[in-house]
């Protein structure tokens, strides 16, 4: 089950935290004051609705992975979140951290960074993983085929994060977009050959949303039907870029679309779908994923 949550900077806040609207001016201890709190709770929300919709009772969760780009406290938010949810105390927990939030005022000599502020949303996205679910109770939405990763050649530096006293600083080089589809179609094939599909356009589309150029050469260069990154391009324009919880609000997206318009799977009534992510190194992910029947 995948449900979805979000949260943004007000004018109160920004008002409250002047030091995050200048570019240098050290702010990392205002930053961890809101994100070791906000955080947590804003998981909370996500992932009680996932439970709810999921129809298992919360004891038979047996592991919680939290990922997050903001924030490192000790204990951190995966022992918050199990608290906050009430889920079992041996719970075995998984925390990968990505260090501070990123907002910070514009410098004329750091248009990339700009770029970023531009781009960049925060949000939080619940799914609950198992294998043979109970049908009746569960409501299965996609199978997990495969995943594969691979860095890209000639990227070294394409996308980088440093952590320092202002935060998470954030670089990004012009040519991202064109590193990412000149390589795309070599770990589609990897990935698909298995299974004799060739035709990208035969694919239910989940792609991580870098920006609207990443996403139009992209589709320039495999040829994509417009409709093809529809969910996409919805979560970018709504939401902005929230890094790795993209992928999880596009599902959600895709699977209440399919529903809405009246197809068989939650892949838009197709088979056979393609979840795609990048990120820093620069690091490709690949997963294959299988539609399930929307009526299940």
């Amino acid at each position: 089950m995948i449900k979805k949550r979000y949260m943004h900077l007000t004018e109160e806040i920004l008002k409250e935290n002047p030091s995050l609207c200048e570019y240098m001016a050290p702010s990392l201890d205002a930053r961890q004051d809101m994100v070791v709190v906000e955080v947590p709770k804003l998981g909370r929300e996500a992932a009680a609705k996932a439970i709810k919709e999921w129809g298992q009772p919360k004891s038979k969760i047996t592991h919680l992975v939290f990922c997050t780009t903001s924030g490192v406290d000790m204990p951190g938010a995966d022992y918050q979140l199990t608290k906050l949810l009430g889920l079992r105390s041996s719970v075995k927990r998984y925390m990968m951290y990505q260090q501070a939030v990123t907002f910070r005022g514009p410098s004329d000599n750091h248009l990339d960074s700009l770029v970023g502020q531009a781009l960049f949303g925060d949000g939080a996205a619940a799914i609950i993983i198992g294998s043979d679910p109970v049908i009746g109770v569960e409501k299965p939405l996609f199978e997990l085929v495969s995943a594969a990763q691979t860095i890209l050649p000639d990227s070294e530096g394409a996308i980088d994060g440093h952590l320092r006293e202002v935060g998470l600083t954030f670089h990004l080089l012009k040519d991202v977009p064109g590193l990412i589809s000149k390589n795309i179609e070599k770990s589609l094939t990897e990935a698909f050959q298995p299974l004799g599909i060739s035709d990208w356009n035969s694919l239910f589309w989940i792609a991580h949303p870098g920006g609207p150029a990443i996403l139009d050469q992209v589709e320039a260069k495999l040829g994509l039907k417009p409709e093809k990154l529809r969910a996409t391009r919805h979560v970018l324009s709504e939401y902005g870029n929230m890094s790795s919880a993209c992928v999880l609000f596009i599902l959600d997206e895709m699977r209440k679309k399919s529903v809405e318009d009246g197809f068989e799977s939650t892949g838009e009534g197709l088979e056979w779908g393609v979840l795609f992510g990048f990120g820093p190194g620069l690091t490709v992910e690949t997963v294959v994923l299988h539609s399930v029947a929307t009526t299940i």
